[in-house]
C-alpha cells in the first residue's frame, strides 16, 4: 500500500459476490469470527435476496474487493427472531443502526485498512442522518476492539452469551463529527 490513502468505496452484495464470500468465510481472518461457512452465507443471501433487512456490502480498496461490511436496524433485531440471542440490544437506542466489519484478505491486516474504512462507512451512515452507532465484537478480539476505539467506539457494555462475550460498543454522530473534523 503506497502513502496516498487509499479509495475506500461500498458495493451492495450480489449474488455475483457470492464466491468471494464463501472463500472469505472459509478462511482466516474472516471464518475466525463468524460461525459456520455456510450458515453465514446463507444468512447473508437472505439479506440480498429481501429476507432479513440488514443491508450487506462489500469493500473495495483501490477497486479491489477486500472485505464486508453490513448495517442493520437495532428495532428490527429487537423485534425480530434473534433478540434472544442479543439481550445487550436492550440498552441500546431502538434507532440505533449496528455495523459488523470483516476484513476479507489477510494482507489488509494490520496496517489500518479497517479504521479507513469504518471512518468512511460511519460518514454514510451519520451524513443520511443516524445518530448512535454500535459494533459488537467478542471481547477476545482485540484487533478488532482497537480499530473501533480509533474511530471514536466507546466501550458501552460487557455482555456473556452462549457464543463468547460481547464487548458492546457505541459512537455518536456528535462524538464522531468531534474527533473527525
Amino acid at each position: 500500500m503506497s502513502d496516498e490513502a487509499p479509495d475506500i468505496t461500498f458495493a451492495p452484495v450480489t449474488p455475483d459476490d457470492y464466491p468471494t464470500l464463501r472463500h472469505w468465510l472459509n478462511t482466516p481472518p474472516m471464518n475466525e469470527w463468524w460461525g459456520e461457512p455456510d450458515q453465514a452465507l446463507s444468512h447473508i443471501k437472505d439479506m440480498v435476496e429481501g429476507r432479513d433487512a440488514t443491508r450487506p456490502f462489500i469493500f473495495l480498496v483501490d477497486g479491489e474487493p477486500a472485505g464486508y461490511i453490513q448495517h442493520w436496524s437495532v428495532s428490527d433485531e429487537l423485534d425480530g427472531p434473534h433478540a434472544a440471542d442479543a439481550p445487550w440490544l436492550l440498552d441500546l437506542p431502538r434507532d440505533a443502526v449496528g455495523v459488523d466489519l470483516s476484513i476479507g484478505r489477510p494482507e489488509f491486516l494490520g496496517n489500518g485498512i479497517g479504521t479507513l474504512v469504518l471512518r468512511a462507512f460511519l460518514t454514510r451512515l451519520f451524513t443520511d442522518g443516524i445518530k448512535t452507532v454500535t459494533i459488537d465484537p467478542d471481547e477476545s478480539n482485540a484487533r478488532a476492539i482497537r480499530c473501533y476505539e480509533k474511530v471514536g467506539f466507546s466501550f458501552h457494555g460487557r455482555f456473556a452469551h452462549a457464543s463468547g462475550v460481547t464487548h458492546l460498543m457505541t459512537i455518536t454522530a456528535k462524538r464522531f463529527a468531534e474527533t473527525h473534523s
